[in-house]
């Protein structure tokens, strides 16, 4: 079965006459969690509303941070420059001219500092989306901890260091697959014995949708990357039901309402499962897919662009009604540039209508048992596993992805669904239907009140990092360099030689660079 319109427009219950309502979809905290991993859910304890936001240097991005915390964000989301997210310091000519531009600019352990300044991380749950540079950020982010009296183990939140999906859907990788699966064990390794509240990976769905996958392919090439992680946990001697209780998942909330609903409940009784019968998993909280939810970027629009709202506030209807355990919505003008502060206030007042206006939160799983949900549940469960056993054909996630297989998928699904806008058969409200008069495509209005970086931030960063390495002595952080490029050349874990070595001041860089030597760079494979 697929996803997608059928030749029958409504449902009935002989289109549930395969389901069984005790094993398939049963109660909200029951396996295999079809209906949500807490017996009360929301009435319990509501998603965490995030906003996810990093722009400029790390004084900039905190200002952004106060301000949300005071208007009532309960966690922190972080986003990275890309020469942040690809192992590059600010002075470094692939840098030039993108310092500050998609998130904030991280060089050091001063600038880690900075960002967090008067923010106490021992009670604000701080996800890092970040995935080659993991285990920098991780590093710098624990040091910066100590400094504030904070021990590792009272920290909480979550570093995405899923770096399976950069080969798949995004691009910002380092190495070659295989050393950065042992980066990724190694974080997990250290944060199963020194933060037991830190969730290790966020196995990411959203940016695979973004590239241009279907929902049945999101859910299946998420899971696929997932499985490989808990493999190689398990090879190198973690103990699932541990290490399990530490996974997260990040999903895609897209524009196809009904289908979304479907598909997060879909994924987290298929992952139940997974993690059950493929991997042993005992524990309940080792088969249970907690997820956090971003509303969908690569549906905003330029034009007309209050129409994202209503978009947003859709989509992150259907997160809630799917069981999301937090939430980012997107800003109304982000198909623009980076969202004003005025946007991401109405993005977050967007949830927090939801949660506390609508009703939609007193109810547990409250579209459990429509033929149209349930239908499309076991649809969407039944075609990822198609595709996931024929994955296993391939010889597994890493072959696949090797053979350019997941790729070319994607790029076929982005295909099809751009040439259904451009025929008018998947309508596009005010790109190609609905436009008020403008040509076709819609007319994109110039607007005074975008949010603009300032181009003395690239010029001020590199100063500052340039100053840090003047100042530090070359002793310490040389000897300490040399001990994290010992550990990538051995089998010791490296997220303690990387701390050391911030610590002393070596840049992300520098610490990425050393693993270069050793690992080399991955070179992509065309589909």
């Amino acid at each position: 079965m697929t996803s997608g319109p059928t030749s029958r427009f409504y449902r009935t219950p002989d289109d549930l006459s395969d389901i069984d309502p005790e094993t398939d979809i049963g109660y909200p905290g029951v396996f295999p969690y079809t209906r949500g991993i807490q017996p009360s859910m929301y009435r319990g304890r509501p998603w965490t509303m995030r906003q996810y936001a990093g722009f400029a240097d790390a004084a900039e991005s905190n200002r952004r941070y106060r301000y949300l915390l005071s208007q009532g964000v309960s966690g922190l989301s972080v986003a990275f420059d890309l020469p942040t997210q690809i192992g590059y310091d600010s002075d470094h000519p692939l840098a030039a001219g993108e310092v500050g531009r998609v998130g904030v600019a991280i060089d050091s352990i001063e600038d880690m500092s900075a960002l967090f300044d008067g923010i106490p991380l021992d009670r604000v749950s701080t996800s890092m989306t970040i995935n080659a540079t993991a285990i920098i950020l991780l590093a710098l982010y624990v040091a910066v901890a100590k400094r504030q009296g904070v021990a590792p183990a009272a920290l909480s939140g979550t570093v995405q260091n899923d770096i399976l999906k950069e080969y798949v859907a995004r691009g910002t990788y380092i190495y070659p697959p295989r050393p950065s699966l042992r980066i990724v064990t190694d974080i997990l390794a250290f944060c199963e014995r020194n933060m037991p509240q830190w969730n290790t990976i966020s196995i990411s769905g959203y940016h695979i949708r973004e590239a241009g996958s279907t929902a049945v392919q999101e859910v299946a090439f998420t899971l696929a990357h997932a499985s490989a992680y808990v493999q190689a946990a398990i090879d190198a001697g973690l103990d699932v039901n541990n290490f399990g209780q530490r996974l997260s998942f990040f999903f895609n909330a897209h524009n196809d309402f009904i289908e979304e609903v479907a598909k997060f409940r879909a994924a987290r009784r298929l992952w139940a499962r997974r993690m059950a019968q493929r991997f042993g998993a005992t524990h309940p909280r080792a088969q249970q897919l907690r997820f956090h939810t971003q509303t969908a970027g690569s549906t905003l629009t330029a034009q007309q662009p209050d129409n994202n709202i209503v978009r947003v506030a859709l989509q992150a209807l259907a997160a809630v009604l799917g069981g999301t355990q937090s939430l980012h919505c997107n800003g109304k003008d982000e198909a623009l540039a980076l969202p004003t502060e005025e946007s991401a206030t109405i993005a977050l007042r967007t949830q927090q209508i939801i949660l506390h206006a609508r009703g939609v939160a007193n109810t547990v799983d409250p579209v459990a048992g429509s033929y149209a949900i349930e239908e499309m549940t076991t649809r969407i469960e039944r075609a990822a596993s198609e595709l996931l056993d024929r994955i296993d054909q391939i010889g597994g996630t890493l072959a696949a992805i090797e053979s350019g297989y997941i790729q070319q998928q994607i790029q076929d699904a982005a295909y099809r669904a751009q040439q259904a806008v451009d025929a008018g058969d998947a309508v596009v409200v005010g790109v190609n239907r609905f436009t008020s008069g403008e040509a076709s495509g819609g007319q994109v209005r110039p607007n005074a009140d975008l949010f603009h970086i300032d181009p003395e931030v690239e010029r001020r960063q590199v100063e500052r990092v340039r100053a840090m390495r003047a100042g530090r002595s070359e002793r310490e952080w040389r000897s300490a360099l040399d001990a994290v490029e010992s550990a990538a050349r051995g089998t010791a874990n490296l997220v303690q030689p990387i701390i050391d070595a911030v610590e002393k001041r070596a840049t992300l860089g520098e610490i990425a660079d050393a693993m270069r030597r050793v690992f080399g760079e991955h070179q992509d494979v065309p589909p």
